[in-house]
């Protein structure tokens, strides 16, 4: 006969280390530091900093120049990065790694171009989608330069070299392969991106070693550069700068772009740099967020919570039909006014004020209808820029990564890393991937986000951060085009309004609309769109489509968006990552 102590053994081995009906991935917590990216590789870059005495900046840098490695489906060195930077006891503070349109980039270059070899002559859309002809100048570089040097504590040289070590050799990843087996046919049309992701003729199975000895070298030139310099380390780490945006690197770049056919020149390199902006914030239930500028379209976000600030989200129920249903026409208004109004601001007059007010949100709560879904774009009628224009169809799905990471000393860093994802352009032997940035553009005649010589597009990338009563609280950003900022709000209402945990609230079924005109491709305009993940209830599918919505069921864990989240309360820190696309968190 077995014993009953032998049977209370047996079960709690078989027992799951955490509770399943709670999450699939189990939480990550600690005591003092965290960081969470988009793979293993990425977070063992930044924790490898934190261990030596680095601060968040540090980690989150030296993570950001990994995954322009290790994460090429996704993000490549000559894409952009928009980072929320809260050290302890200071303001939050936005930096723009963000490129501009090159000085031959304008309206009506594109009004009379002819199709690409690589695309279908019946479906051009106003700007490439890819190609030499979508680049934006390399915005990443001097963005993570400018972070380092204000708020990192390190060298360059000491935040390159995992980035250098896993260029010279590191184990593709399922999602890398994947991408490069999906684009396999568009990357011959460029000889150098066919040589740097195919040395051996075939796409690189998962966990087969992968070696790219061009950006290993230019990554070890930039590091030469700052060892090289004079004076202090400010004036090192320009040295880094010039030699990639002034010196060979550049000169590189350039007469690459010059024998296919490219637009940056060597003005457009030379005279770029990042800047630090102030972040825009609003007030929900008490926390302060923040949100990058309107060279993004991170202030989405915050008019959505002034509208749903009205409501009392709780009472209706985690994911029930009214709450999908406010959260969504909430958003719709959001994105109409993003559509509408969002562009760089230094070429743009902007209504900022008004549309972070809480009295317009007030005004466009109004118009919500509490038993219909709507199907026009509402924008507010602001008179401040040309009305947004598009095509109708599926939204183009681009892609992106994140990272994020609290510090023992109680710094947050949020980032947002993205462009030049396959299928890339390569710069000649630089190992450089160049954006495709310059897509997100309209040609709109008096539209804020009309394509200019010298303008930043405006740009999906969102990272987020959160504070209460000064302190940092939380710290967060994901993957997922114009998707971002809906999984974001799911995510943060998911905390604030039903109490979860990073884990769950990152894992908890989501949904999303395609009511906006898409920031990539032909600007699609899908009204009504609203796809739900398959573990929300067919009952509340129904439901939703009796109130006018055009739903889409989709797979079970299907959403666009992963995001990383960070959260700070009670001396210990809470980590969540999104297994969707396989985010990596960690902490001591």
């Amino acid at each position: 006969m077995t014993s009953p102590r032998l049977l209370i053994a047996i079960a709690l081995l078989a027992a799951p280390a955490w509770p399943q009906d709670k999450t699939l991935f189990p939480p990550v917590r600690a005591m003092h530091q965290m960081i969470g990216a988009g793979n293993s590789m990425e977070v063992e870059a930044g924790y490898r900093m934190l261990e030596k005495g680095g601060n968040a900046v540090d980690a989150g840098v030296a993570a950001i120049l990994t995954a322009t490695v290790t994460e090429q489906d996704h993000i490549g060195l000559g894409g952009e990065v928009p980072m929320l930077i809260k050290m302890n006891g200071k303001p939050v503070i936005a930096i723009s790694g963000v490129g501009v349109a090159p000085a031959k980039a304008t309206v009506d270059f594109y009004s009379h171009r002819k199709a690409e070899p690589w695309e279908d002559a019946r479906e051009l859309a106003p700007i490439p989608s890819m190609g030499p002809r979508a680049a934006i100048t390399p915005g990443i570089p001097d963005g993570v330069l400018l972070a380092l040097e204000k708020y990192g504590t390190m060298t360059f040289a000491e935040v390159a070299e995992p980035a250098i070590g896993y260029a010279e050799a590191f184990p593709a990843t399922e999602i890398f392969s994947q991408y490069l087996s999906n684009t396999s046919r568009i990357l011959p049309f460029w000889p150098t991106s066919q040589k740097f992701f195919f040395p051996n003729g075939s796409v690189p199975k998962p966990g087969e070693v992968v070696h790219m000895p061009d950006l290993a070298r230019t990554l070890k030139e930039m590091v030469a550069a700052e060892k090289k310099a004079h004076g202090n380390r400010a004036a090192k780490i320009h040295a880094v700068h010039d030699l990639f945006y002034k010196g060979d690197i550049a000169k590189r770049i350039v007469a690459f772009n010059e024998s296919v056919g490219g637009l940056i020149g060597a003005g457009d390199l030379a005279n770029f740099h990042a800047e630090t902006d102030q972040p825009r914030e609003t007030t929900y239930r008490g926390y302060t967020v923040h949100k990058p500028g309107f060279w993004t379209q991170g202030p989405v976000m915050l008019e959505a919570l002034n509208i749903l600030e009205g409501y009392d989200l709780k009472a209706m129920g985690h994911n029930s039909p009214q709450y999908l249903h406010t959260v969504l026409e909430a958003v719709k208004l959001a994105f109409a006014d993003r559509d509408r109004f969002y562009g760089d601001p230094k070429f743009s007059k902007i209504p900022e004020e008004t549309l972070l007010s809480k009295s317009y949100a007030a005004e466009r709560r109004k118009l919500i209808d509490p038993a219909h879904a709507s199907m026009e774009s509402r924008p507010g009628n602001l008179n401040a820029s040309a009305p947004a224009t598009g095509g109708h169809g599926p939204a183009a799905n681009n892609d992106t990564t994140c990272v994020d990471v609290i510090d023992a000393k109680g710094n947050g860093f949020s980032a947002t890393p993205s462009g030049a994802w396959l299928p890339s352009v390569i710069a000649g032997d630089t190992g450089i991937a160049e954006s495709e940035r310059l897509e997100s553009f309209v040609l709109t005649p008096g539209h804020a986000n009309q394509l200019a010589p010298g303008k930043r597009p405006r740009v999906t990338l969102s990272p987020m951060v959160i504070t209460k009563d000064g302190q940092l609280y939380i710290t967060m950003s994901t993957p997922g085009g114009d998707n971002q900022d809906q999984a974001l709000l799911q995510v943060l209402l998911n905390i604030l309004e039903f109490g979860m945990t990073p884990q769950q609230a990152v894992e908890a079924p989501r949904f999303q609309t395609e009511h906006f005109y898409a920031s990539f491709g032909s600007h699609q305009f899908t009204p009504g769109r609203v796809a739900l993940e398959g573990r929300i209830p067919a009952a509340t599918a129904r439901k939703m489509e009796q109130m006018g919505h055009k739903v889409e069921m989709a797979g079970d864990y299907s959403n666009a968006s992963a995001p990383v989240v960070i959260l700070m309360k009670d001396g210990a820190l809470h980590g969540g990552a999104d297994l969707r696309r396989g985010r990596y968190i960690f902490g001591n």
